[in-house]
């Protein structure tokens, strides 16, 4: 597939890029991305995979836009409170880059629909608000063999990691960072905690950065490492992740062998 001269154009500073060039740029546009959550992290994360040339972007979401989601999630606008989260997101991504496929998924992820839905993409990213989904993703995943990219957000703080347990070496799933959901009582949302609008834009383009590397497979993944951001100190670190052998999931003796026990 060769890029025409309006793609030229438009990817011009990736194709110049020694790491990327035109034969990565054209790897990018066969690219099936799965976007779950087209709220805080899933706006970023769009419209930025979509601007990169990502060709096939899939996004899944069972909410409608609220006032209230305006603040942090920036592919939606007054005008489309009450709309899906995801025919807004994708709209958002047509006037942005024509080259781009929006698979919509007007529906919530669970145990029933997981494989099927991933299983027809490349990459998973992870825009989620709440503990039960992620670890179904991380799961499901895991049993794909499709890599996931995380990340979450809470008043000021924000954390993103790949995680890529099928894959020999020091490669945790989520489970070896979190073994449980937190209790009901301490487990917050942002609705409840707060969230520093910006933030969210932050930690998704941290996301999108690293489907693009992971895509290409360019530079150093953070697979293995967890990448933690204070907004309030402008302060990032990363800390070391092992995978954990007594994993339920991936460990040496799992106890986790389909979807049914996500969770």
């Amino acid at each position: 597939m060769a890029l025409s001269d309006d793609q030229l154009d438009r990817y011009a500073r990736h194709i110049i890029l020694r790491e990327i060039g035109g034969a990565g740029q054209q790897k990018l546009l066969r690219a099936k991305v799965l976007i779950v959550g087209a709220g805080g992290l899933g706006s970023p994360l769009a419209l930025y995979l979509a601007a990169a040339g990502i060709g096939t972007i899939g996004i899944i979401d069972d909410d409608v836009v609220d006032l209230s989601n305006l603040q942090r999630q920036i592919a939606h606008g007054t005008a489309d409170i009450g709309t899906e989260k995801v025919t807004s997101a994708a709209r958002s991504v047509a006037r942005l880059n024509p080259d781009v496929t929006v698979i919509p998924h007007i529906e919530r992820l669970d145990a029933s629909n997981a494989a099927a839905i991933i299983g027809e993409y490349d990459l998973v990213t992870d825009g989620t608000d709440n503990f039960e989904t992620r670890f179904l993703l991380n799961d499901a995943c895991y049993f794909a063999k499709k890599p996931l990219v995380s990340g979450s957000i809470l008043q000021f703080d924000g954390q993103i990691s790949t995680f890529k347990a099928y894959e020999e070496g020091a490669n945790p799933c989520y489970r070896c960072l979190f073994p449980a959901p937190p209790p009901p009582e301490i487990a917050q949302t942002c609705g409840e905690a707060g969230v520093l609008g910006a933030l969210a834009g932050v930690v998704g383009s941290f996301q999108a950065v690293e489907v693009v590397k992971e895509l290409l497979a360019i530079g150093e993944g953070i697979s293995g490492r967890l990448l933690l951001y204070d907004a309030l100190t402008a302060e990032v670190r990363k800390i070391k992740v092992p995978r954990d052998p007594n994993c339920p999931l991936c460990g040496e003796n799992p106890s986790i062998t389909g979807l049914s026990a996500a969770g």
